[in-house]
This record gives C-alpha cells, sequence and structure tokens, in this order.
C-alpha cells in the first residue's frame, strides 16, 4: 500500500509541473498584453498605436480562449467537471503552448525529460475523462525498436511476427498480447515510420511505448487521435535493450475496448484505470 501510494504521488507531481508551466506561459503572455497598453498610452505615434492595439486585441483574445481550456484541464484533472464538447478546444491550447512551456522550463532549469513526462500524465489522465468502446482491430499498439535485444538477427520493424517467441524480451510477450486481444501491434525504428504505420492502419485509438521526446512528438503529431502514453523502461539507457511495463499495456487496452472484454460499466472503470 505504502509503494502505491507513492507511485500516486509521484504522478501527482508530475502533472503539476507541466500545468504550473502552463499557467505561468499563460500569465507571460498576459504580461505581454499589459506591456501593450502601457505603450500604447505612452511611447507609440499615432499609426502605430493601432498597429499595437490590434496584436493587443489578438493576444486578448487568444489568452481568453487559452484560459478557458486551462480552467477546463484543471477541472477535469481533478475529477471535478468533464467538459465534452471542449477536448479539441483544450488540446489546442496546450500544443500550442508547449514550446513556450518548455522555454520557461529551461530558464527554470526544469529538464526537458521531466517537462514532457508530466505532459504525458496529463494527457493520459484527460482521456482518462472519456470512455471508449473501440473494436480491438481499431487499437494500435505502437512499440520502438529498442525493446528488441540489441543482437537478434531478426528483423521486426517490417513484421514484427518475424519474432522467433525466444522471450529474451519484450516484444515476444507484446505479440502475445497483440493475438490475445486482437489488437493491432507495429514494431518501429522512428518517428517518421511511425506516422506511416498510422497512416496505413488508420487506428481510432493508439497505445504507444516510447521515451518522453518521442512520446511527446507522437502526441501531438497525432492529435485529435487519442494516444495513451507508456513510457519505456531503460535499464541500460536509451535506445538500448529497453523494456515496457507490460500490465499497463494490458490496462490500456482494457481501458480502450473495456465494453468488449470486461462487460464493466466503463464510467466505473474510469475510476480503476491504473495510469491515475
Amino acid at each position: 500500500m505504502q509503494i502505491v501510494s507513492q507511485n500516486r504521488e509521484t504522478t501527482k507531481i508530475k502533472k503539476r509541473i507541466f500545468i504550473g508551466l502552463l499557467s505561468a506561459s499563460v500569465l507571460l503572455i498576459l504580461g505581454m498584453i499589459v506591456s501593450g497598453i502601457f505603450i500604447y498610452y505612452n511611447r507609440f505615434g499615432y499609426w502605430y498605436r493601432y498597429l499595437l492595439l490590434a496584436i493587443v486585441a489578438i493576444l486578448s483574445l487568444f489568452i481568453l480562449i487559452v484560459g478557458i481550456s486551462l480552467a477546463g484541464v484543471v477541472m477535469t484533472l481533478l475529477g471535478v467537471k468533464r467538459f465534452f464538447g471542449l477536448e479539441g478546444l483544450m488540446n489546442t491550447s496546450i500544443n500550442l503552448l508547449f514550446p513556450l512551456v518548455l522555454a520557461l522550463g529551461k530558464i527554470l532549469h526544469i529538464p526537458n525529460d521531466v517537462i514532457k513526462s508530466s505532459y504525458i500524465e496529463v494527457n493520459n489522465k484527460l482521456l482518462q475523462s472519456h470512455y471508449f468502446n473501440l473494436k480491438p482491430e481499431d487499437i494500435l499498439i505502437l512499440a520502438p525498436h529498442c525493446l528488441q535485444k540489441w543482437d537478434c538477427p531478426y528483423k521486426i520493424t517490417a513484421d514484427a511476427n518475424n519474432c522467433r517467441h525466444c522471450g529474451r524480451c519484450d516484444i515476444d510477450k507484446l505479440l502475445m498480447i497483440s493475438k490475445k486481444y486482437g489488437v493491432n501491434l507495429a514494431v518501429v525504428p522512428g518517428g517518421t515510420l511511425a506516422r506511416k504505420k498510422v497512416k496505413d492502419t488508420k487506428p481510432k485509438a493508439i497505445i504507444a511505448i516510447a521515451c518522453e521526446r518521442d512520446l511527446t512528438e507522437g502526441i501531438i503529431d497525432t492529435n485529435p487521435l487519442p494516444v495513451m502514453g507508456i513510457l519505456n523502461i531503460r535499464p541500460e539507457g536509451p535506445c538500448k535493450n529497453t523494456q515496457v511495463d507490460l500490465a499497463k499495456v494490458k490496462e490500456a487496452i482494457d481501458f480502450g475496448s473495456s465494453y468488449i472484454y470486461l462487460g464493466k460499466n466503463p464510467c466505473r472503470l474510469l475510476q480503476q484505470f491504473a495510469f491515475k
């Protein structure tokens, strides 16, 4: 029980990092608006004032929309309210501010991987505010090729079924999960081929396994397609003999197709999902 409590607290702190930086980004833009108004009254000439006024008006409209979206995100994360119909606006606002969040994090000496990990946690939590009733063939598991043992001679990026099921890496277990649940599995060496695989298979939801950078880029690139992100485990460092928490993969599949496999009330399942 103590370990579970610690893990949940860590997840909670991670989400706070991204939300805090997101809020700071909104305040920074608000500060730019206030500065623009001050300059408008004190510095610029007649014609320049109209140009500055137009910029301030655009930024004000943008900050209003983003502020509403941020409030929706926070209330959804807290479980206070789910804003059905505003999910697209919330995702777009987060993605638009993401570069500014990274820039602020750099100024505050917060590592990029920590911010991106926090972003992934927020993304996963927002997905949990929905329920999905998908067919198994509409779900795609995207796995990185670094899950395969580096000295394995069998090429699985072209076809994961080339795996010889020796059990040395997690590819074997992912294939077993894929066949058991009837979902698609693709092993890709990078973001370009991952995007091509998504385009070819046209899934309705993705379970993506990768590092912080690749997961973040994938979630943003495929928006508004729902992507549940699972960070890989790197006992030997990045891009070599990585691993994955298979329990999280199974739970993500159950979440996406819970109505089919579990016969549970999807809304109730949201409260039980392991990414809390």
